[in-house]
């Protein structure tokens, strides 16, 4: 147990070394980290939200968009289905909060129920027995059939579109040039936002405020805007506003359903015309989409065509001729910021409802320097107090402990540094309770050598046993908390993961320091001791 082939001590000392040279740039501004040669660390360790201040948001998803968005494709859907089916009715439409129609001959009646099943979708597992429906399909009287969502199918809605939405802010926040965001769903509608280092969160609420939903919809060909308004707007045609800007005061008389959506986008990037110099945003589609509107601006020539973000038109030009290339721009009044961030928003995807925001709050630099100040403090103090009630309890082995403690400081902010952990208050005192965790193992191995010297045993023998029965005590009480450890980074969010993951290194760094190093360390003492003949007692 206490004999160590070459080879492993080389490892030990690489280990302790590798932890000791990627700890380095925490200890040096970044401009002087910046400045030193390639082959040197450069990577620091990222401050949470908490320590270097920031912008807070907790954003809350429209759920009344999405149910009234969820039942306009449910009647579109049904719209389809009892054509193909060949079932003739007279009215579809939305009711309350449900979809409505009514067939126009009664015998057609289960021809239609028949049919209108098809659109419901299972939810859960039906052999765990927490299978669902997402759509009910009720009739009601001779001629009457009502689709209306399910609460669990509106749960399960609403769950998804939250997973969706914060797919999309992290690409729209990420796109802003960094990876130490949180974004992190908040309750079963709710979605927050932490931004480190950001402090005006106006440029934030404007990135991740917009929907973005980006269509391209066709133009009525004789009817105008004003005269739809007037009377009504022709069946499948909807009344749209214009932008603010050159299109404001402006409406268009456009095709409900749209001829491509920016589902079928694959990039848009800021630029400028080339013409006018005017900031614009140039677009590209896939290959589904370039097709559809290949096709459509090859039958629509000198036909106008609106393209809306939001519900609102942005620019509605004139199809001058067949566009098959897959790729555009969109020109309007933007600014060189706007088109920017527009541009992240196409690319990022289009959020699957508003989200509101319900709380915002910016957490200063300063009150981050002192959450720093007083983490140093407590970690200084409490490896003081340690080391210091460490050597008096065992003299020189106390010593070797202290040492084994530093080698788990050094190799656990190494960890955090090349995974890029981010550093927060709780995984300050996560790295401070790893410290208690530390020497404890040291007291379960030094205890049991004094117990095995009150048995007789030879002071050899007495290190020997010492190591090798309390590894066992140290495993289990290491693996319970790493079990803990894991369970609160699986269920927990923000701060509770940072705990979790400064925790769960602690304790790797823990077991290897105390049971690894110290005993390396024991080992070369006891070599030293044997060849001076002073192995009398051990010192413990």
């Amino acid at each position: 147990m206490l004999h160590f082939e070459r080879w492993k001590i080389i490892a030990i000392v690489m280990t302790c070394m590798a932890g000791i040279f990627f700890t380095l740039p925490n200890f040096f501004s970044k401009e002087t980290v910046e400045s030193w040669p390639s082959w040197m660390p450069h990577r620091q360790l990222p401050l949470g939200l908490d320590l270097q201040g920031g912008a807070h948001l907790l954003l809350a998803l429209d759920t009344k968009e999405l149910e009234k968005d969820w039942l306009t494709t449910m009647r579109d859907d049904a719209r389809k289905q009892l054509r193909e089916a060949k079932v003739g009715f007279t009215g579809l439409g939305i009711v309350g909060n449900a979809v409505q129609v009514k067939i126009s001959k009664p015998e057609d009646l289960e021809k239609a129920k028949q049919a209108l099943d098809k659109l419901v979708l299972p939810i859960g597992s039906a052999l765990m027995g927490t299978g669902a429906n997402d759509i009910s399909v009720t009739v009601s009287g001779a001629d009457t059939i009502t689709l209306a969502p399910t609460e669990p199918g509106m749960q399960h809605r609403v769950s998804s579109a939250v997973s969706a939405a914060i797919e999309t802010v992290n690409r729209r926040v990420n796109a802003m040039g960094t990876s130490e965001s949180t974004v992190v769903r908040q309750g079963s509608d709710r979605i927050l936002v932490q931004f480190p280092g950001l402090h005006d969160t106006t440029l934030l609420k404007d990135l991740i405020g917009q929907t973005a939903k980006l269509t391209f919809h066709s133009v009525h060909p004789t009817m105008s805007a004003e005269d739809a308004a007037q009377s009504r707007p022709p069946v499948g045609y909807k009344v749209y506003p214009g932008v603010e800007g050159e299109e404001s005061g402006r409406s268009y008389l456009l095709r409900d359903s749209p001829v491509v959506s920016g589902e079928d986008l694959v990039d848009s990037q800021p630029g400028f015309d080339s013409r006018t110099n005017e900031p614009i945003i140039s677009f590209r589609f896939n290959q589904s989409g370039a097709r559809k509107f290949g096709n459509f601006t090859k039958d629509h020539v000198g036909q106008p065509f609106a393209i809306v973000l939001d519900n609102k038109v942005l620019s509605a030009p004139v199809i001058r001729e067949p566009i098959l290339g897959g790729s555009g721009q969109i020109s309007g009044s933007f600014t060189v910021e706007s088109a920017n961030t527009l541009a992240v928003q196409l690319r990022s995807g289009a959020l699957p409802a508003k989200l509101t925001v319900v709380e915002e709050r910016s957490v200063g630099p300063s009150l981050g320097a002192d959450s720093i100040e007083a983490g140093k403090l407590a970690g200084l103090v409490g490896l003081l107090l340690t080391a210091i009630l460490t050597t008096v309890a065992y003299g020189t082995f106390g010593v070797i402990a202290c040492v084994g403690l530093l080698v788990h400081g050094f190799l656990i902010l190494a960890l955090m540094t090349m995974i890029g952990a981010t550093l927060t208050l709780p995984g300050i005192a996560g790295f401070v309770l790893t410290i208690g965790m530390a020497v404890d193992a040291n007291v379960l191995i030094y205890e049991r050598m004094r117990e095995e010297l009150r048995n007789g045993k030879s002071p050899i023998a007495a290190i020997e046993n010492g190591f090798q029965r309390a590894f066992v005590t140290i495993f289990d009480s290491q693996l319970t908390t790493l079990f803990a450890a894991i369970i609160m980074f699986w269920l927990g969010s923000g701060p509770i993961r940072g705990f979790a993951v400064t925790l769960t290194l602690g304790i790797l760094t823990s077991v290897f320091a105390a049971v690894t190093v110290t005993r390396l360390l024991v080992a070369l003492w006891l070599k030293n001791a044997k060849s001076k003949g002073r192995i009398t007692e051990v010192p413990v």
